[in-house]
């Protein structure tokens, strides 16, 4: 069964960290790492290069949308990017993101 990885930029280790735990917390992402990038990017007419970091969350198809306006209404960014992809796993790990993840269908 497959499910969805969300790629989160944040402007620093303490965003990223705060929003993988409500996200988590609130079940709407069954867990999240978090590490650090260097970014080089457009912005404001001139290219940027700053260090950033990611957190990459886990979650089911069915909360695409919940995930995504939790994320934009707690970040900090102007205009975040938030990436996502459809991935599949071994069986095990798919049904634990399943288990550890609201189930819409039963609210």
């Amino acid at each position: 069964m497959p499910f969805l990885l969300f790629y989160v930029t944040h402007p620093n280790e303490e965003s990223a960290r705060n929003i993988a735990e409500q996200m988590v917390a609130n079940r709407l992402a069954a867990c999240a790492n978090i590490f650090p990038v260097a970014s080089n990017y457009w912005w404001a007419g001139a290219i940027q290069q700053e260090g950033e970091w990611v957190s990459v969350l886990k979650t089911r198809l069915e909360l695409e949308s919940a995930l995504e306006s939790a994320l934009c209404s707690r970040h900090p960014y102007e205009l975040p990017c938030i990436l996502r992809f459809e991935v599949r796993a071994n069986p095990d790990y798919e049904q634990w993101v399943m288990d550890s993840t609201q189930d819409q269908t039963a609210v």
